[in-house]
């Protein structure tokens, strides 16, 4: 029951992936409206509004521009070469991005939001949930977090602390890549069940045997087969999670082959994709404009 900011990094997207046309120009505003509907689908995952602060970097940076510039101060550009490997070739806001990643690591970057106008007074602790392919920039952060904040006030010294997520496999395996460029590479939020279905039966990795008669005596490799590395994340029941793998890495039970797993995945997956699209089409543009408005989410003791 905390306060939670999350940040919407329409600038990284754009210095990292965007375009210019000598006709139309540039493609920022295509970013920008992606975080618009970024943020509708956070809101449909249930978060509460009161202490929830969703924000674009392109809208909110001013605020932390105190930060970013005291961090931009404490990074040499050396040490964020060889963090991230930039070379002369990379254009200046790549070089620059990490110090915009790393300042909502400090609840002075949230004077309002988190009523820490002032950096030396700064108390709270920062929890960051992220990707291991985040983790670079919070060891960034990490090294000079001592020079943003009181560090004998602080619990941590000023340094944030993070829980890193497991990836799990795209479709076709530990060898594919999810990318939005292929369709048939991942389940996305706007398929409908019958693109959930045909996307499992037709393109999930198989750690099945070739044989009935293999699948029997050898029972399946779990640790490759997607369908199964897929269920250990969206199946709730640990009790029915237990049985599946049983059954398919034995090859003998209710689950003992590749179409019983694909088959319940897919059961899952389409009541999953479904809830999220009917909460999804009820969010507003309102309803975003009051999740991305600046005010304090504190909760309050009674």
């Amino acid at each position: 029951d905390v306060p939670l900011v999350i940040q919407m990094t329409d600038d990284e997207k754009f210095i990292f992936k965007g375009e210019y046309n000598e006709n139309t120009g540039d493609n920022l505003s295509h970013y920008a409206n992606l975080t618009t509907e970024n943020a509708r689908d956070i809101i449909a995952c249930g978060f509460d509004a009161e202490k929830t602060f969703i924000f674009s970097d392109l809208d909110y940076v001013g605020r932390m521009y105190p930060n970013i510039v005291r961090i931009w101060k404490a990074v040499t550009t050396s040490a964020v070469n060889g963090i991230f490997g930039f070379d002369p070739s990379c254009n200046i806001g790549k070089i620059a991005f990490p110090a915009i990643q790393a300042a909502p690591s400090f609840a002075s970057s949230f004077p309002t939001v988190l009523e820490t106008p002032e950096p030396r007074k700064a108390e709270h602790i920062c929890l960051i949930p992220c990707a291991i392919d985040q983790d670079p920039y919070f060891r960034m952060t990490r090294d000079i977090a001592h020079k943003m904040v009181d560090k004998n006030k602080h619990g941590l010294g000023g340094k944030p602390a993070l829980i890193h997520s497991k990836f799990f496999p795209p479709l076709q395996g530990a060898t594919g890549k999810m990318s939005s460029s292929n369709e048939n590479s991942a389940i996305f939020l706007t398929d409908s069940p019958k693109d959930i279905e045909r996307k499992i039966k037709q393109h999930a990795y198989s750690g099945g045997r070739e044989t009935k008669e293999e699948q029997q005596r050898l029972g399946a490799d779990l640790d490759q087969d997607v369908s199964y590395q897929w269920l250990r994340f969206f199946l709730e029941d640990d009790e029915e999670l237990e049985k599946i793998g049983k059954d398919y890495g034995s090859g003998s039970g209710e689950f003992w082959s590749t179409g019983k797993v694909k088959q319940r995945l897919i059961e899952v997956l389409q009541k999953l994709v479904a809830e999220h699209q009917e909460r999804r089409a009820k969010v507003t543009d309102a309803d975003i404009k009051k999740w991305m408005t600046e005010r304090s989410i504190l909760v309050k003791k009674e």
